[in-house]
């Protein structure tokens, strides 16, 4: 996913598999919840299944949430 501003990992313990540079944010999610605290507007989203097929193409992709303007959580993230 790419911003217009600045991206982080917003999990007390980042996954291994995701890379941040700024204003990119890049990897795999194979189980569970990965959370990125953005500034700016999201820009871009692309999404693909274990077989490379995109979304909205493949039945496979999970949800994906976005929260605008939420606070900072009290664990950091």
């Amino acid at each position: 996913m790419s911003v217009d501003g600045t991206i982080e990992m917003g999990d007390a313990d980042p996954c291994e598999e995701a890379v941040v540079s700024a204003p990119t944010a890049e990897g795999t999610i194979e189980t569970g919840v990965d959370r990125f605290r953005f500034s700016g507007e999201l820009t871009n989203v692309y999404l693909v299944d274990w077989n490379g097929v995109p979304a909205p193409e493949s039945s496979s992709i999970s949800v994906v949430h976005i929260d605008y303007g939420v606070p900072a959580r009290a664990d950091g993230s």
